[in-house]
C-alpha cells in the first residue's frame, strides 16, 4: 500500500507576465507593477506535494495572514449566498438543507448540477477576479466557475462526496482556496468506506489554514472522497472557494 506523503516541492518558477515602458501611462504602470509583484510571488511559492495511490494533490500558501485577514473581510461585505430553497442537496431521494451557506459565480453560459439541483453562477465580481488571477497565476491552470461555501463556525460542515460531475472538463483539477477558520479536511479512499471495506487503505487528513491553496489533480476524485467534518471547538467562520473548470452549456448540447 502506497503511503501518505507530504514533502517540499522544488520552487515553481513563471515568467514575468509584462515589461513597463516610458510610454505607460501611471494607471497603467500601476496595473503592470502588480502583475509583476504578483508574477515574482508566485515564483516563490512553497508547495507540499500530497501523494497515495490514486491521490494527488498539492498544497501552499497562496496568501499571507495579513493578506487573507483583510480577503475573508471582503468576502464577508461582498459576497451574497444563495437562498435556502437553492441550499439543498438530494440524498437517496431525500432534500436536506446543507449545513453550511453556498453560492456560485463564473462566466455566462455555465450550470453545474450536483446533488439534484442544477446552479447557474452569478457574474464574476472584481474580488473574485482577484483571487482566481491569483490562484491561475501560481497553477498554470485556468478556471471558469466558482462555488463558495460559507461555514459559520465547527458545526456547519460537508459529507463525504467526490467533485466527479459530467459537467467537470475531464481530467481538469479542483482548486480550493481557504479564508478564515482553519478546518480539518478528510480524504478516504472509496474501496475503504463501507462497513466491509474490501481493502484497509488509511485515511488522510489535512489542515487547511487561512489563506492557503489545495489543489486537487486527476485522478483524486476518481478514488478518493473528502469531506469537512464538524469540529465543534472551532468557533469562528471560514469561507473556501473551489475553483472549476466547467464545460460551457453550449459544447454539452453539441456533445453526442
Amino acid at each position: 500500500m502506497d503511503r501518505f506523503l507530504i514533502k517540499n516541492s522544488s520552487t515553481r518558477k513563471h515568467p514575468l507576465l509584462v515589461e513597463c515602458t516610458d510610454t505607460v501611462t501611471l494607471p497603467e504602470k500601476a496595473k503592470l507593477r502588480k502583475n509583476e509583484d504578483d508574477s515574482l510571488l508566485a515564483e516563490h511559492l512553497t508547495w507540499k506535494e500530497i501523494r497515495a495511490e490514486g491521490l494527488s494533490c498539492d498544497y501552499t500558501l497562496l496568501y499571507s495572514k495579513t493578506e487573507a485577514d483583510v480577503i475573508f473581510q471582503q468576502l464577508e461585505r461582498e459576497i451574497t449566498y444563495f437562498p435556502e430553497d437553492l441550499s439543498r442537496v438530494q440524498v437517496y431521494g431525500k432534500w436536506h438543507n446543507v449545513p453550511r451557506k453556498q453560492v456560485t459565480y463564473g462566466d455566462d453560459g455555465l450550470s453545474y448540477k450536483f446533488s439534484g439541483i442544477t446552479l447557474s453562477p452569478k457574474p464574476w465580481i472584481p474580488l473574485l477576479n482577484s483571487i482566481r488571477d491569483r490562484v491561475e497565476l501560481a497553477t498554470g491552470h485556468t478556471f471558469n466557475f466558482v462555488l463558495i461555501n460559507r461555514y459559520k463556525d465547527g458545526n456547519d460542515h460537508i459529507g463525504e462526496h467526490r467533485d466527479d460531475e459530467k459537467d467537470l472538463v475531464p481530467h481538469s483539477p479542483i482548486a480550493s482556496v481557504s479564508f478564515g477558520a482553519c478546518r480539518d479536511f478528510i480524504f478516504r479512499h472509496r474501496d475503504a468506506r463501507c462497513k466491509n471495506p474490501t481493502r484497509q487503505i488509511e485515511s488522510q487528513k489535512l489542515e487547511l489554514a487561512n489563506g492557503s491553496l489545495l489543489m486537487m489533480n486527476f485522478p483524486t476524485n476518481v478514488y478518493w472522497y473528502h469531506s469537512l467534518p464538524v469540529r465543534k471547538k472551532v468557533l469562528a467562520p471560514r469561507v473556501n472557494l473551489t475553483f472549476r473548470k466547467i464545460i460551457p452549456n453550449c459544447e454539452r448540447k453539441n456533445t453526442p
